[in-house]
């Protein structure tokens, strides 16, 4: 629902926050983890405003209406406690945070010495990630991967009716910056008789977005569908790292491993699911043909609103255009809209059996692509399996990511006015 803090009118006394195209408006207010850069400092709860981080930690002195709980939840060195309470709470915080932000607030002196440069600041991750599930939400990702490797038969037949997903390694989710490491697993090629150990030679990334758990549900307590998003803090920009040679050896019968666990990256920012309330739409239109959700997994709600309008897209720069101070590529656009199942769904259907969800758990989409071909999210999709390698304007092609890479994730909302809701960067640079 709309409320004061989506104005689009709305100005901060922070003036980087009201350049056009600017990721953090006043009306996005997104929470992340930060401290000082080269300092020993705890680390803290800041919300992105324009250039600048706030403090939420100090900032919290000058909330109204709130309990002891909720005011340790805001002082606390990551969002767990934060995630762990109401939709009524986070929106009461919001609401707090825009009017202290907010033009002519009267509080521009007190709050202006706990903003610090987000070029100054070190990122962690938002919150202690306690289970990772991947989701493979997109009809024509399926499709496409289908495609290649079962060109008579690309669609499983519980595709359209299941949230296909898989659990896949906490541990190994890092915050966007964090070197790539290329990883060794075993791979068979065709002609081979046995398989072989060494690096990966099929590196590949996958254009996602993720969706950080709020409150939990109990062991053998579903959540329903009409409550599925009272159970969602926000939502951030994932790349789920895949190596496709290892994926490939591997993946029968249990699905995704080793391809995938090396690591995850994710942005720093966790854009709050009603700073986008404006830009919700319809959940995918299903062709005629298609089965209809099954009960559980559909409602009135979700039908007209259950999508997100996010517009997400991947670049790429290699060694070479860094060294000739040559600016990245834009490989793909595409948008969360285009996705099969919504987010609701994933998360209804994972609590559908009883499984346990906590705060800080993140649920990834899956790979978001489009029906064109330049709005295919990754490099699997784009190069065909490598046969239909990309040419960069300097030369090089890519058939899949090569030492020096580095793939850039951004992801916005956007209007007519120029009003942006930005979700910040998830960067990573593949090393050897």
């Amino acid at each position: 629902m709309l409320n004061e803090t989506h104005d689009p009118e709305l100005r901060s006394w922070v003036a980087s926050a009201n350049l056009a195209g600017a990721d953090f408006p006043i009306q996005n207010l997104p929470f992340g983890v930060f401290r000082r850069q080269a300092s020993n400092e705890q680390w803290r709860i800041g919300v992105a405003i324009g250039s600048d981080i706030l403090d939420l930690s100090q900032v919290a002195e000058h909330f109204s209406d709130l309990d002891h709980a909720t005011l340790a939840a805001c002082r606390a060195s990551n969002l767990n406690q934060l995630m762990s309470l109401t939709p009524v709470i986070w929106h009461s915080i919001r609401v707090q945070l825009s009017r202290m932000l907010r033009q002519g607030s009267g509080l521009q002196a007190a709050l202006e010495p706990l903003l610090l440069a987000q070029d100054e600041a070190e990122m962690a991750l938002p919150a202690a990630i306690g289970d990772y599930t991947d989701f493979y939400a997109s009809i024509f990702h399926a499709t496409n991967i289908g495609s290649m490797f079962r060109p008579d038969n690309p669609l499983l037949p519980n595709y359209k009716y299941v949230p296909i997903g898989y659990h896949g390694r906490a541990s190994s989710i890092r915050v966007s910056g964090t070197q790539v490491k290329r990883p060794h697993g075993q791979t068979k090629a065709p002609d081979a008789a046995a398989p072989s150990f060494g690096p990966c030679r099929l590196l590949d990334y996958e254009l996602e977005l993720g969706f950080w758990v709020g409150q939990g549900n109990q062991l053998g307590q579903p959540i329903s569908i009409e409550q599925a998003e009272d159970h969602v803090f926000g939502v951030c920009l994932l790349n789920d790292w895949s190596a496709r040679d290892i994926q490939a050896w591997e993946y029968q019968p249990l699905g995704p491993f080793l391809a995938k666990n090396f690591i995850s990256s994710i942005s720093p920012w966790v854009v709050t699911l009603e700073a986008l309330a404006p830009y919700r739409c319809p959940a995918f239109e299903r062709p005629a043909d298609d089965p209809a959700p099954l009960a559980y997994l559909d409602s009135p709600a979700n039908r007209s609103a259950g999508g997100l309008d996010v517009v997400l897209e991947v670049s790429l720069q290699t060694a070479n255009m860094r060294e000739a101070g040559q600016a990245a590529e834009v490989l793909s656009l595409g948008n969360f809209r285009d996705m099969y199942w919504t987010f609701g769904q994933m998360l209804t259907h994972h609590a559908s059996n009883g499984c346990n969800l906590q705060p800080g758990d993140l649920l990834g989409s899956g790979t978001i692509s489009g029906p064109s071909k330049d709005s295919r999210g990754c490099l699997m999709e784009l190069t065909w399996r490598g046969q239909e390698p990309i040419q960069l304007s300097n030369g090089e092609e890519r058939r899949f990511l090569q030492a020096g890479d580095e793939v850039i994730i951004r992801g916005w909302c956007g209007t007519a006015n120029g009003l942006k809701i930005g979700f910040g960067e998830c960067r990573g640079v593949v090393l050897d």
